[in-house]
């Protein structure tokens, strides 16, 4: 009843001041002063009954008042002395936005004129500037007030934030650029410090530079969202820390996971002297370490995601070793020991400095405070399975793992299953006693199967070790198998899986199917990435005696590793490991060329081959090796033998350098058996497959008086049987 009282006394100025405004906005024309009760009073009342009170079904709902829509309109009053057309429509839109009728907010901002309120708004904000700069009062009075401009500029907002609620996102992250623009072109240096005390225009560019970025990843066009995100982080919008530290993260994150590859930073926007990113990856880079710098000085809180994106984008572009000196500088509290250990420890791991890796881990795995570091156990276990000196310690931090686990987590539990067959096949290879080494061996096999049955989905890197393992031990159908099995869960994306088949049927002596498996997966495989392949063509090619085909596979080889090693300076930096890799296939690849050279007598290619690879590496064991089997086809034993032993001299362990010091030896007689005897049993002790170690030492045998029959009959009838299931490579 009070609520009627109260209406029916102030119904006049109600009625009245709507309709007058409601004419002005279907008619377009000014609504002035005079027409209005200019008073605060009147003008309150006028926006209370629209935005107040709304009748449904006869009855009068009671609504809060917009207290913001009328210190707008007073303020636009005061300052110009009447509300316009389209801030009339500005104040209406909001009303409506506020209401949730977004419909409806829609159809009275679609009738506001943006391009012609744009350049007054541009003019004033201009000439606003030149006045704060001036300090000069004697100024004419610009076209609008700020209030106004903020009202105008608040309803394009509102437009663009309609539109987002009705899918047109397209349409709304235009209508919001236009803000920005608007913005940009009246003020080309940014904005003033004082900016933000003269109105609130401040909150609403803030609000709009966040926007337009998520609106143009709605409507699916990252290049605008890129340009959108550059201009948010270029321009000088006034911007808070933590939004603007906000806007660098999301940027960091589009420009790693989008993938969208952004294009160049404008000359522009390139400051002489600094840093320029040539690639998405670079510039998220630069994101991460600004927003990393910002909290070592206390200017943002800690975000961990801030760390795992720059970990990633640091991991992808082989600048491990920079994530590690990143992760030094965190303090205690930011990263807990083990994390920080672990952490260093994988990207000296991924740097290729294995033993500091493993020192890290050692000194966290002999702290009694750290009790559960099963990852770390795993970790360590898998560095010691790499290097031939920490096998038994591997093995040894493999167990501790799986004791660890308890069986708790059956996906932890077969990768440490996984990692302790490895260790154990390794180990096998290390014994002398055959029945230790064939005990091992089940075992091996034994710890590898349980890996592979408590995964829920098979997993390539324990189906790749059942497979090498069975192959190593002459089970080829199983090891087919299992090859067979690894080409369709990696569906033919790994070049290691199709060269382990290849091997595999070379070794069943069907040659003309392994080359089949390779030109298969030359088919599918990049051209970066065919090195290994068109070797292992090349191989098979030898091993059916076409030596001239191989000869031309191998220079088209060559002729990729060249242009590969050209460009990677000048392209996509790629990784350390990788390039090292690459440089080392090459210089295989010249001494196999130089081999090829050697059985067709072609003397002279041979010695160009080999020049050739001194050039990448001068201490190379192969290469002394291929200059002895170049002298010893031309007769210069001596010479051969010098080059033998300076191979061992470089790598005591290279087993066809031993084999073919020991035949040399016997060769030229004038050495007892036992010194000849103690190459091929070295070379049997690193290699018990090697099938040409075997028919030596039943040659030696043979020829010495003191040896028994069955000892040669023994090694003649172990190479005739490794001969038969010998791949044209070591299966490892």
């Amino acid at each position: 009843m009070a609520v009627k009282d109260w209406i029916n006394k102030r119904g006049f100025h109600i009625r009245g001041g709507f309709q007058k405004m409601m004419r002005c906005i279907w008619s377009g024309q000014q609504l002035r002063v005079d027409d209005t009760n200019a008073s605060s009073e009147s003008l309150a009342t006028r926006d209370y009954s629209v935005s107040g009170y709304s009748s449904r079904a006869g009855e009068m709902v009671e609504t809060k008042a917009d207290s913001s829509n009328i210190e707008e309109a007073e303020s636009s009053l005061r300052e110009s002395g009447y509300l316009n057309y389209e801030e009339a429509r500005a104040l209406l839109g909001r009303l409506e936005y506020q209401k949730g009728n977004i419909e409806g907010a829609l159809h009275v901002f679609e009738g506001i004129d943006v391009s012609a309120v744009t350049s007054k708004m541009k003019a004033t904000l201009s000439r606003r500037c030149e006045q704060n700069r001036r300090r000069s009062e004697s100024e004419a009075a610009p076209a609008m007030s700020m209030h106004a401009i903020s009202l105008l500029l608040e309803a394009i907002f509102l437009k663009a934030k309609s539109l987002q609620h009705l899918g047109r996102f397209g349409e709304a992250a235009q209508s919001c650029k236009i803000i920005l623009e608007t913005v940009e072109s009246a003020l080309p240096d940014g904005l003033p410090d004082n900016f933000s005390t003269d109105c609130k225009l401040q909150e609403i560019l803030n609000k709009a530079v966040e926007l337009l970025p998520e609106l143009w990843k709605l409507a699916g066009d990252p290049q605008e969202a890129i340009l959108s995100y550059r201009r948010a982080l270029l321009y000088y919008w006034n911007l808070d820390t933590g939004t603007k530290a906000k806007l660098e993260k999301e940027f960091a994150v589009m420009l790693l996971y989008s993938g969208a590859e952004a294009s160049p930073l404008t000359l522009r926007a390139q400051m002489e002297g600094s840093f320029v990113p040539r690639n998405n990856v670079e510039e998220a880079i630069l994101l991460l370490l600004i927003l990393l710098r910002k909290f070592l000085l206390k200017r943002i809180g800690w975000d961990p995601s801030i760390l795992d994106h720059l970990a990633f984008a640091l991991s992808v572009s082989g600048e491990l070793r920079a994530l590690a000196r990143q992760v030094e500088e965190l303090q205690p509290e930011i990263m807990e020991r083990k994390e920080q250990y672990r952490t260093l420890a994988l990207c000296y791991y991924g740097e290729g400095e294995e033993i500091i890796a493993l020192n890290l881990l050692r000194n966290l795995l002999n702290s009694r405070d750290n009790p559960d570091c099963v990852l770390e156990l795993l970790l360590a276990s898998k560095i010691c399975g790499e290097n031939m000196n920490y096998i038994e310690e591997g093995t040894n931090w493999a167990r501790k793992a799986l004791v660890g686990l308890n069986g708790e987590c059956w996906q932890m539990v077969s990768k440490a299953n996984c990692l302790l067959g490895v260790l154990l096949s390794a180990q096998s290879r290390m014994v002398s006693s055959d029945s230790q080494r064939n005990l091992q061996q089940s075992e091996t096999i034994e710890v590898l199967e349980t890996a592979e049955k408590l995964m829920k989905e098979s997993d390539p890197y324990i189906v790749f070790h059942i497979c090498l393992e069975n192959a190593e031990q002459r089970k080829l159908d199983v090891a087919l198998h299992y090859a067979k099995q690894l080409l369709k869960l990696e569906a033919g994306s790994n070049v290691k899986g199709y060269v382990l088949l290849a091997r595999i049927l070379s070794a069943q002596k069907r040659f003309v199917d392994a080359e089949t498996v390779i030109n298969a997966a030359l088919n599918q495989t990049g051209k970066w990435d065919q090195g290994e392949l068109l070797r292992t063509k090349a191989k098979l090619q030898i091993a059916q005696g076409q030596l001239k085909n191989a000869v031309e596979t191998y220079t088209h080889l060559l002729a990729i590793l060249q242009v590969q090693h050209k460009s990677s300076g000048s392209g996509k930096k790629l990784l350390k490991t990788k390039g090292k890799w690459d440089r080392g296939l090459e210089m295989e690849t010249w001494h196999d060329l130089a081999n090829v050279y050697i059985s067709l007598s072609q003397w002279r290619d041979a010695e160009v081959c080999l020049s050739k690879s001194k050039a990448i590496s001068p201490f190379s064991a192969t290469r002394w090796y291929s200059t002895g089997l170049l002298n010893e086809a031309r007769g210069l034993h001596q010479e051969a033998l010098r080059s033998y032993k300076k191979a061992l001299d470089i790598n005591p362990t290279h087993v066809p350098s031993l084999i073919s010091t020991a035949c040399i030896l016997r060769q030229l007689g004038g050495q007892s058996m036992p010194i000849v005897r103690s190459f091929l049993m070295d070379a049997l002790r690193l290699d018990r497959t090697n099938p040409a170690a075997w028919y030596n030492l039943g040659l030696l045998y043979k020829a010495d008086v003191s040896a028994s029959a069955l000892e040669a009959a023994e090694c003649f009838e172990a190479a005739a049987f490794l001969e038969e299931s010998a791949p044209i490579e070591p299966f490892r």
